[in-house]
Protein backbone atom coordinates (compact mmCIF):
# COMPACT_ATOMS: atom_id res chain seq x y z
CA UNK A 1 0.00 0.00 0.00
CA UNK A 2 1.05 3.52 -1.02
CA UNK A 3 0.40 6.92 0.91
CA UNK A 4 -0.72 9.51 -1.99
CA UNK A 5 -0.75 13.25 -1.19
CA UNK A 6 -2.81 15.47 -4.14
CA UNK A 7 -0.92 18.60 -5.04
CA UNK A 8 -2.14 21.27 -6.22
CA UNK A 9 -1.03 21.43 -10.23
CA UNK A 10 -2.16 25.11 -11.64
CA UNK A 11 -5.67 25.52 -11.14
CA UNK A 12 -6.09 21.68 -10.48
CA UNK A 13 -5.21 18.71 -7.83
CA UNK A 14 -2.87 16.67 -9.07
CA UNK A 15 -1.82 13.03 -7.70
CA UNK A 16 2.05 11.90 -7.32
CA UNK A 17 2.63 8.46 -8.43
CA UNK A 18 5.72 7.12 -6.51
CA UNK A 19 8.47 5.28 -8.81
CA UNK A 20 7.77 2.08 -8.23
CA UNK A 21 3.48 2.12 -8.41
CA UNK A 22 4.37 3.56 -12.37
CA UNK A 23 6.54 0.36 -12.90
CA UNK A 24 4.34 -1.41 -11.56
CA UNK A 25 1.43 -0.18 -13.94
CA UNK A 26 3.92 0.09 -16.87
CA UNK A 27 3.13 3.84 -17.00
CA UNK A 28 5.48 6.85 -17.93
CA UNK A 29 4.67 10.33 -18.40
CA UNK A 30 1.84 11.30 -20.61
CA UNK A 31 0.19 8.15 -20.40
CA UNK A 32 -3.85 7.89 -19.91
CA UNK A 33 -5.65 6.14 -16.60
CA UNK A 34 -8.84 4.90 -15.75
CA UNK A 35 -10.17 5.77 -12.42
CA UNK A 36 -13.13 3.07 -11.76
CA UNK A 37 -15.41 2.78 -8.44
CA UNK A 38 -14.92 -0.14 -6.97
CA UNK A 39 -16.76 -1.92 -4.28
CA UNK A 40 -15.35 -0.04 -1.01
CA UNK A 41 -12.99 2.84 -3.07
CA UNK A 42 -12.02 3.32 -6.43
CA UNK A 43 -9.37 1.69 -9.07
CA UNK A 44 -6.55 3.25 -10.98
CA UNK A 45 -5.53 1.17 -14.25
CA UNK A 46 -4.07 1.74 -17.35
CA UNK A 47 -6.60 -0.03 -19.18
CA UNK A 48 -9.95 1.56 -20.43
CA UNK A 49 -12.38 -1.27 -18.93
CA UNK A 50 -15.36 -0.24 -21.76
CA UNK A 51 -12.41 -1.29 -24.58
CA UNK A 52 -11.59 -4.34 -22.73
CA UNK A 53 -15.78 -5.37 -22.43
CA UNK A 54 -15.84 -4.51 -26.12
CA UNK A 55 -13.28 -6.97 -26.64
CA UNK A 56 -14.39 -9.64 -24.81
CA UNK A 57 -17.52 -9.56 -26.84
CA UNK A 58 -15.62 -8.55 -30.22
CA UNK A 59 -13.90 -11.84 -29.30
CA UNK A 60 -16.69 -13.41 -28.50
CA UNK A 61 -18.68 -13.00 -31.43
CA UNK A 62 -15.48 -13.43 -34.01
CA UNK A 63 -14.82 -17.31 -32.35
CA UNK A 64 -19.03 -18.22 -32.75
CA UNK A 65 -18.90 -16.43 -35.97
CA UNK A 66 -15.71 -17.78 -37.45
CA UNK A 67 -16.83 -19.59 -40.72
CA UNK A 68 -18.33 -16.56 -41.90
CA UNK A 69 -15.89 -13.77 -41.22
CA UNK A 70 -13.33 -16.61 -43.07
CA UNK A 71 -15.99 -16.69 -46.14
CA UNK A 72 -16.23 -12.82 -45.81
CA UNK A 73 -12.23 -12.62 -46.16
CA UNK A 74 -12.24 -14.12 -49.07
Amino acid sequence: MHTLKLTQIGNSVGLILPKEVLARLKLEKGDTVFLTDAPGGATITPHDPVFEDQMTLARQIMKERRAVLHELAK
